[in-house]
């Protein structure tokens, strides 16, 4: 299950080959430092949001384009509890999370609260700004309460570290009458970003964990980030793709797009020093695109803030119709034609 078959995933011969060195250090008026940690991340942060311990901090219904091939609603319970303990580079997800441990039963009760005021749905998101799998964040003696708050799901989808797939992973899954689908955040599997996105792992420990639940019958997904810190935008373009090509070698049934997007203090003091820019609507799109042409499995465009990633007010609403069309239907739309496009504007 999740395995795509039969598409060989190679590239167009006519697509650029970068010499990671040169393409990195041109971007840079000075080398980056060899990693970025806790103390210099947390340093540039600002204030959490105030949260209720009891309640999911948000809640939401989307369309999505299922693995059944129809497009069905898909509730997502964004849950209350402890920080990650991963403090990547990038991430703003700290903002709606506790600093200690929530008491068991608190994650049931958060869950058991969303699910009586939606309306119904078949699939199901438990995300928990960090890692499912994390018992600081979800203690294990609440999986079975969890289990039996989603009966009448088909699909769970929680989210979770690479290093913290494990054989608890499994016992949730036997606990569930649902099928369980992880998503993973591979971010870049760029040589040099990857490391500096203190996300504590690399390509090895993402493409284990995708084995590791391939063999065990459970689905994955991957988020990945469109244009990190220290790339250009072409080469935030020609990353992306890379990391689609791998997250689909590896046995991912799904990708997930994410551009990248200040808002925890880190990235505001990059793009300071020059050191990040936030990428383009247009970059999303053909990104977007050469993943939906590969046709190894499903892939979305995130399209959370997306006016952030457009300085034309003329076509942005029709760019992210275009965008929601191809997320649902799952094939390339006809393109948008504007005075901003690449071809005409240099990036």
């Amino acid at each position: 299950m999740g395995q795509q078959s039969g598409l060989p995933l190679k590239r167009n011969s006519q697509t650029p080959k970068w010499n990671i060195a040169v393409h990195f250090r041109h971007y840079m008026d000075k080398s980056p430092p060899s990693k970025f940690d806790d103390k210099w991340i947390k340093s540039r942060r600002g204030k959490k949001n105030q949260v209720d311990p009891l309640k999911p901090y948000a809640c939401l219904i989307e369309k999505e384009h299922t693995i059944s091939g129809n497009v069905e609603d898909v509730a997502t319970i964004f849950l209350t509890n402890k920080e990650c303990p991963f403090t990547c580079l990038m991430c703003d997800l700290w903002k709606n999370t506790t600093d200690y441990r929530v008491p068991p039963g608190n994650i049931p009760n958060q869950i058991e609260w969303a699910i009586s005021r939606m309306p119904p749905v078949q699939h199901i998101k438990l995300y928990n700004s960090g890692n499912f799998f994390d018992v600081q964040a979800i203690p294990q003696e609440d999986y079975k309460d969890i289990a039996r708050l989603l009966r009448g799901f088909n699909t769970v989808i929680v989210e979770s570290h690479p290093k913290l797939i494990s054989q608890k992973s499994l016992e949730f899954r036997d606990l569930l009458e649902s099928e369980l689908e992880i998503a993973i955040g591979l971010e870049t599997i760029h040589p040099e970003v990857l490391p500096l996105l203190n996300k504590q792992m690399g390509t090895d420990d993402f493409k284990q964990s995708v084995k590791y639940l391939l063999k065990n019958e459970i689905r994955s997904r991957a988020f990945i980030l469109l244009r990190p810190p220290y790339l250009s935008e072409a080469e935030g373009i020609e990353w992306a793709k890379k990391s689609i090509d791998f997250a689909f070698e590896c046995g991912v049934e799904c990708c997930v797009v994410i551009p990248t997007r200040q808002g925890n203090g880190a990235l505001e003091e990059l793009e300071k020093q020059g050191h990040f820019s936030l990428p383009a609507i247009h970059s999303l799109e053909e990104v977007l695109d050469y993943g939906l042409g590969l046709k190894a499995g499903r892939i979305f465009a995130d399209l959370w803030d997306i006016e952030l990633f457009s300085t034309c007010d003329t076509c942005l609403l029709q760019r992210r119709k275009r965008l929601e069309a191809c997320n649902l239907q799952q094939h390339i739309m006809e393109p948008i034609s504007c005075r901003c496009d690449p071809q005409r504007v240099k990036l």
